[in-house]
């Protein structure tokens, strides 16, 4: 911020600090030009939490779901979109998340479509830690079962789809990017919020600024959601230097994945990812726990975390108040994913300074390491058995391996446009 003293100052010249102000919708202008393409598609928050909020609460009342109860959201996510949730007084519904892109596993998803579909008030996705998802497929499952979908693509601004596309880029459904301080795109604090469908930007405008709908007057539901000028004069500077941030981060996970054979990495859907961290799992011959590989890595100087953990039907506020799948693949992951560090600063000494210091501490070397991850390869297998009809991925995303075993029953009729598509019996 230190550089930018001179903006800072027409801000204070110019009297206006917040309420859309220029410097902000400057930000959204330019967001859309290098990102998404088309303008008044975006509209910015104070942060992501409050976009999650925001556009849950206007997904149901838009779709006539209020009298339904469920959120249904991967279990392996941060503990903002359930809360989010429960603030529009709906009940987190958690299916468990596939063991090799660790996004919502597709075949717990179909299991609790098929089994609360008109308890089902919104779908709400996470594309976890920057990576895609099939935005095509929620689409179709929204128009489907009539179904709203918000997009939790919170640490996403940046990601390209497998087409090259900035990842949302086209969807008609919200998508939530946060600006926190920990994403690879930082104002310390802020949000935003992308959608092809201007209608919804509009509601979501005028709902951000306390529901006035005309002049001063609320005409839907409101609360306070505005981006404050300072934050967005930070925001414009950092789209300027965002493409260098990304792609040295990803040179960093490259750096990772080439210096720690045998662990086990998320697998990339699309071209790139905005990495705000490196998660991986240590191979199966580390017996140590992860708090103690956590302590050891401190004692050489080293940051690291578990993420995600505890899963969000764990958090002791949610005990009780989430229904939930079985979640086998997420009680594993969540307990022995390690969040590395990955900031565009580091050097490549510094990857190399981590990745020996992990093989010190876990007992592996650079060559040969026994694949890791082996318990949740048996269960990946266990749950290839239950036959749930899958529609076949899209933009660039790879779609769930075919089924042997026989669908629990005939696919529905296909939807318009979406010819061949199948879906799950309600």
């Amino acid at each position: 911020m230190s550089a930018m003293a001179e903006a800072l100052a027409r801000i204070e010249d110019s009297g206006t600090f917040t309420n859309y102000g220029p410097m902000n919708t400057r930000f959204e202008r330019a967001l859309e030009d290098r990102m998404f393409g088309t303008p008044d598609t975006v509209v910015t928050t104070c942060n992501a939490t409050i976009a999650l909020l925001l556009t849950i609460k206007d997904a149901v009342v838009t779709r006539g779901r209020q009298r339904a109860r469920y959120a249904l959201m991967p279990a392996f996510t941060f503990a903002a979109a359930a809360q989010a949730a429960e603030w529009v007084r709906l009940t987190p519904l958690l299916c468990d998340i596939d063991p090799a892109d660790w996004a919502a596993c597709a075949r717990s998803e179909e299991r609790l479509i098929a089994r609360h579909h008109a308890d089902i008030a919104v779908i709400v996705p996470y594309a976890t830690f920057g990576n895609c998802v099939d935005l095509d497929r929620y689409d179709w499952i929204s128009r489907r079962y009539d179904i709203p979908v918000v997009i939790d693509a919170a640490a996403s601004l940046g990601s390209l789809d497998g087409e090259g596309k900035a990842f949302g880029k086209g969807c008609r459904h919200p998508v939530i990017f946060s600006m926190h301080a920990t994403k690879a795109f930082s104002v310390g604090e802020g949000g935003v919020v992308y959608c092809e469908d201007r209608a919804t930007i509009r509601r979501l405008r005028d709902m951000g600024n306390f529901g006035f709908g005309a002049p001063r007057t609320a005409t839907m539901p409101g609360l306070n959601s505005k981006l404050t000028e300072m934050a967005a004069t930070v925001a414009l500077a950092q789209l300027d230097r965002h493409e260098g941030v990304i792609n040295r981060r990803e040179e960093i996970a490259a750096r990772y994945r080439a210096g720690l054979p045998g662990w086990t990495f998320q697998r990339r859907n699309g071209i790139r990812q905005a990495n705000s961290l490196m998660p991986v799992v240590p191979p199966d011959q580390y017996r140590g726990t992860r708090s103690e590989l956590i302590a050891a890595l401190a004692a050489d100087g080293i940051g690291a975390m578990a993420y995600f953990s505890p899963h969000l039907g764990e958090h002791p506020h949610l005990v009780g108040r989430v229904v939930s799948d079985t979640l086998p693949v997420t009680d594993s992951l969540s307990k022995r994913v390690l969040g590395l560090p990955n900031w565009e600063e580091m050097t490549d000494a510094m990857v190399d300074d981590v990745c020996d210091a992990l093989h010190r501490i876990c007992g592996t070397d650079t060559a040969a390491v026994r694949p890791s991850l082996s318990r949740m390869d048996q269960i990946a297998r266990q749950e290839r058995s239950i036959a749930v009809v899958l529609a076949p991925g899209r933009n660039g995303v790879p779609a769930a391996e075919p089924l042997a075993a026989q669908p629990l029953s005939p696919p529905p009729p296909a939807v318009a446009g979406r010819e061949g598509m199948p879906g799950v019996a309600p």
